[in-house]
């Protein structure tokens, strides 16, 4: 799998998904005609999330998932809406450095 070129690299994305219906948030790894893979949280618990990392809970480590594009809606960078921070943003400024710094480590 490859990262398409109009993303520019890994990128934060909410993945949309269908049957069921669900919102996943996290850096995308890979993505080709057969599915994405992204690593990160289901949207729903985001602030759990980041509130496990913020304590430094060994299990905090994000979730690396497949889906499948027949069950992926639609795909929406993470980015901030006029002064609403991104869930990026927000991370960041939780946990003092970006989800892409904090995944190398």
């Amino acid at each position: 799998m490859t990262v398409l070129p109009f993303l520019k690299g890994p990128q934060l994305v909410i993945v949309y998904l269908q049957s069921p219906r669900e919102r996943y948030w996290g850096l995308v790894r890979a993505i080709d005609a057969t599915g994405i893979v992204i690593q990160g949280t289901e949207l729903g618990g985001f602030d759990a999330w980041v509130r496990q990392v913020a304590e430094g809970a060994p299990n905090a480590a994000p979730s690396t998932v497949f889906f499948p594009l027949n069950r992926v809606e639609k795909v929406l960078v993470d980015s901030p809406s006029g002064d609403a921070p991104s869930l990026g943003q927000q991370f960041e400024r939780r946990i003092g450095r970006a989800l892409a710094a904090f995944l190398e480590s």
